[in-house]
């Protein structure tokens, strides 16, 4: 059984590649973290359940999920 935390967050920007042959990438600031860290970069591709895929646009609210397997978390004290 996988443990998961679901947090909103907010495509802030759209980074083009420096290379053409890198993706583009999507930063995303995470409303519940960190001031420091709260933004990530991610490559900007999203998919539905059928594989079809697809690229967020700035200004897009998405959910950020951390998963592990149960046996790698540790129980709250």
């Amino acid at each position: 059984m996988k443990r998961r935390r679901k947090m909103a967050g907010r495509v802030k920007k759209i980074i083009k590649a420096a290379v053409p042959t890198d993706g583009e990438k999507a930063e995303i600031a995470i409303e519940e973290a960190d001031d420091l860290y709260r933004e990530i970069r991610v490559e900007n591709v999203v998919a539905d359940e059928d594989g079809n895929t697809a690229k967020l646009k700035p200004g897009a609210a998405v959910d950020v999920v951390i998963e592990a397997e149960s046996d790698a978390t540790l129980k709250p004290e």
